[in-house]
């Protein structure tokens, strides 16, 4: 039997205290057979160097995938990776954390591949208690199949944001306070998986898969998982230098924003996309 002293609302926070505290980890460049399962594609995906590296490739049978062990509840992820070259039309690498459930939270980089000299497209989106449609799109300024590069998420009670090599691309912040909803309450695992979407990623389905150019492979390496909730990221938020970052990709390299599409939100747009210069 709970103590009168505690309200309904101290026992929930209690819980998420104690999940906290029970799944505070840091993990640093670890094996990635010591954090990850494959979950699909198990002929597809492979763990190499001893651990240090990591593949997964699509063909036209399978794609493949991978899951962390751990859940996190708030976390700063990293993770270096490698893109599928050459003509990746109708490919999709995606890295997100999520929970599960029809209420499920999301946080989302998803790849999408092009055919031979265009650029990749990166595709983000956050999902609070089963609602997404906040999608905004990048270019990036570089060739992410040449070499690896630094994909991170940092997920805090302030805000989620999207960071590439270091260079905050994206902030959602936590509005609760003009009621709209931010994940806070559900711990989610970290993914990846490579697949075939040709049906629409790729100039909405007008290029598809070449697949005389099969298996087509990302790598991976480098994972970090940060979720002491003492470390100085808990109650990091973009700074004055990190929005500069922000505005400078935004001007340069997005090219979709659902803050700005009049046409899917005839009504108008969320709530959000009305109080981005709150601190």
């Amino acid at each position: 039997m709970v103590s009168a002293y505690f309200s309904s609302s101290n026992v929930s926070a209690l819980l998420v205290f104690l999940f906290m505290m029970s799944t505070s980890m840091v993990a640093f460049g670890g094996k990635f057979y010591d954090d990850f399962y494959i979950t699909w594609g198990p002929e597809n995906a492979k763990m190499l160097d001893y651990g240090q590296l990591l593949t997964l490739s699509l063909n036209s049978v399978s794609g493949s995938a991978f899951e962390s062990y751990n859940q996190y509840l708030y976390v700063k992820i990293d993770m270096q990776i490698k893109l599928v070259a050459g003509n990746s039309a109708g490919t999709v690498t995606t890295f997100y954390l999520s929970s599960t459930g029809n209420h499920h939270d999301e946080i989302d980089f998803e790849f999408l591949g092009n055919v031979t000299g265009q650029p990749y497209i990166l595709h983000t989106n956050v999902f609070c208690q089963g609602q997404g449609n906040k999608e905004q799109q990048f270019y990036l300024w570089f060739d992410p199949t040449a070499d690896f590069h630094t994909y991170s998420i940092l997920w805090n009670p302030l805000n989620i944001v999207f960071l590439v090599d270091g260079i905050p691309i994206r902030q959602f912040k936590n509005l609760e306070s003009f009621g709209i909803p931010f994940p806070k309450y559900q711990p989610m695992r970290l993914y990846s998986s490579l697949w075939n979407a040709d049906n629409w990623a790729t100039r909405g389905g007008l290029e598809k898969i070449d697949w005389t150019q099969a298996p087509f492979t990302a790598s991976y390496r480098n994972f970090n998982a940060n979720s002491d909730s003492h470390g100085a990221w808990y109650w990091k938020k973009v700074d004055y230098s990190g929005k500069g970052q922000i505005q400078w990709v935004q001007n340069n390299y997005m090219i979709y924003n659902y803050c700005t599409d009049s046409k899917r939100f005839p009504p108008g747009f969320a709530p959000e996309c009305y109080l981005t210069n709150l601190s």
